[in-house]
């Protein structure tokens, strides 16, 4: 009786021990907490303080990039705003500072339809220029051809988003530049615009079986189907196969393709307009005193 007493008087001596140290436990991870907290909050304090909402944002780098300049226009006093179209980062929006001061040596560098390296920063929608080299020679268009690569970069404006890149588009971009300054320009926008619409998404369905002698009724979704009866809208099936193929090598290819393509360009733009078209024939028409 008396070992038992023993024992339960040491069981709940130890008891009242853990119950003891259990509380002073508590109480330090309670108090090494709240010294973290404190700590947290004087070094945000610390590291962001002067900082605004927009320093806060992760800035991305990007080097020597390749790159066309598609627009530009007057920003601020001495700046520009630019739009470039580039094969990693797709098309971008860029602030020059100071491109346009009297010392600036940007002024010479960016150019339309000359291939460019660009080095730039960014942390939002547009970036901060940084560097801008050419990359090669300028291509030389002339007279209405200036025009037809105005018209070129006025789709890819419209018809592409920023930071979405398309790099066979770039590659074509290049390579319908070259064709512009030749022979073949009209059949290079032609084919332009086809790979175009295929790019974002819009392939012309022109995989069917067709026959070079019979006429068709295209539709820029369904494909082409023999037509019951003649009207605008009837292609025979040799200018079809010419666009599929992009060999676009008579007037009657030439002349279907462009009616075709405007159409379902025209689809994709959703009512905008193109000003380019507009200023081209406005020119035409100063040039030829009957059209005034």
């Amino acid at each position: 009786m008396v070992i038992a007493t023993a024992d339960n008087a040491r069981s709940k001596s130890n008891l009242a021990q853990r119950r003891k140290d259990a509380t002073k436990s508590s109480f330090w991870d309670r108090f090494c907490f709240w010294i973290f907290l404190c700590v947290l909050a004087s070094l945000r304090e610390t590291l962001f303080s002067g900082l605004g909402a927009a320093d806060l944002v992760m800035r991305t780098r990007v080097e020597f990039e390749p790159a066309y300049l598609l627009a530009q226009r007057p920003y601020r006093e001495t700046s520009l705003l630019l739009e470039v179209f580039t094969p990693n980062q797709g098309r971008a929006g860029l602030v020059a500072n100071g491109a346009r001061g009297p010392r600036s040596k940007l002024r010479g560098t960016l150019q339309l339809f000359t291939p460019l390296l660009l080095s730039w920063s960014e942390a939002g929608e547009l970036g901060t220029l940084r560097v801008a080299e050419c990359d090669g020679a300028a291509v030389d268009l002339a007279g209405e051809r200036v025009f037809h690569g105005w018209y070129v970069n006025e789709l890819l404006l419209k018809l592409t988003e920023r930071h979405d890149p398309h790099p066979r588009l770039y590659r074509d971009y290049g390579q319908t530049l070259g064709s512009l300054a030749g022979d073949r320009g009209e059949a290079a926008l032609r084919v332009f615009e086809k790979r175009l619409l295929a790019q974002i998404g819009y392939a012309l369905p022109l995989d069917g079986d067709l026959e070079p002698q019979r006429r068709y009724r295209f539709d820029p979704e369904q494909g082409a189907r023999p037509a019951e009866r003649e009207d605008s809208d009837v292609y025979p099936g040799s200018s079809l196969m010419a666009l599929a193929e992009e060999r676009l090598e008579t007037r009657q290819a030439l002349r279907d393709a462009r009616k075709l393509l405007h159409g379902a360009l025209q689809r994709q733009l959703a009512g905008r307009e193109l000003e380019t078209p507009r200023l081209l024939r406005a020119a035409r028409a100063v040039g030829d005193p009957a059209k005034r």
